[in-house]
């Protein structure tokens, strides 16, 4: 997040010295996969990156949905982002090695990064039917880097403060509320995003802040014309 912050405030106007955290001429690898990881890749090009390489533990998906991966549930298959094509025109070659564990960083000697040593992995389903990890004996590779971005995903909610008020969590770590609400199981206590609903985008973030700022606002007042999800609320005035 520092990488694509310290740039973005660059755009805006923004003079201080971003240059420890520039991709220009560096080989890049981004070690994670989704959203933030493309939007690593799309910086690092843009930046003028000497390579490309991104990192991801699972395997590639298939070019279309599997047996156990029915409509209507989400498509578990191999996609394009907007990073992945601008790299391909660019270099030649899609920026992803799937099946691939970092396993140690490398310096040069003077304590800055220079490569990164990794090892294939191989997924199967153990006798209760989930799956495991396995190395790939023999498979392990280093790759050469000046940069190395860790966009590895959103693995649960601080848990400071869960800890302290001693709120109920799901079994991902997420903050417990009622379907459709933002209360915690502490009173007074409100919950929204990330923390409650799990790793997801900017606008459902957007969303769920607005709707929690409603239900604090009925808690509060016993009413709300703060707006519903797709509409306001209108008040009629009598006399």
């Amino acid at each position: 997040m520092a990488f694509l912050e310290t740039w973005q405030k660059k755009q805006m106007g923004n003079n201080n010295d971003h240059s420890a955290l520039n991709a220009k001429d560096k080989d890049v690898i981004v070690i994670g996969g989704g959203d933030t990881g493309c939007d690593c890749i799309g910086t690092s090009l843009r930046q003028g990156a000497k390579s490309i390489t991104t990192f991801e533990i699972l395997p590639q998906p298939p070019p279309s949905r599997g047996h156990d991966n029915p409509w209507p549930t989400f498509p578990r298959v191999f996609k394009v982002d907007y990073g992945h094509e601008e790299v391909k025109l660019k270099f030649g070659r899609d920026p992803r090695e799937y099946s691939t564990l970092t396993k140690e960083f490398l310096d040069d000697g003077t304590g800055k990064v220079a490569g990164v040593r990794t090892v294939k992995v191989e997924w199967t389903k153990d006798e209760c039917g989930r799956w495991k990890m396995d190395e790939v004996e023999g498979s392990e590779k280093v790759y050469k880097a000046d940069l190395v971005l860790l966009a590895m995903g959103f693995l649960g909610p601080e848990r400071y403060i869960i800890n302290e008020l001693e709120m109920e969590q799901d079994p991902r770590s997420n903050i417990c509320t009622p379907a459709g609400k933002y209360s915690t199981s502490v009173d007074k206590v409100f919950a929204a995003g990330d923390c409650r609903r799990g790793q997801s985008l900017v606008v459902w973030a957007i969303n769920e802040g607005r709707q929690a700022a409603r239900e604090v606002d009925a808690y509060l007042m016993e009413f709300s014309t703060l707006p519903l999800n797709g509409g306001v609320v209108q008040i009629t005035q009598k006399g």
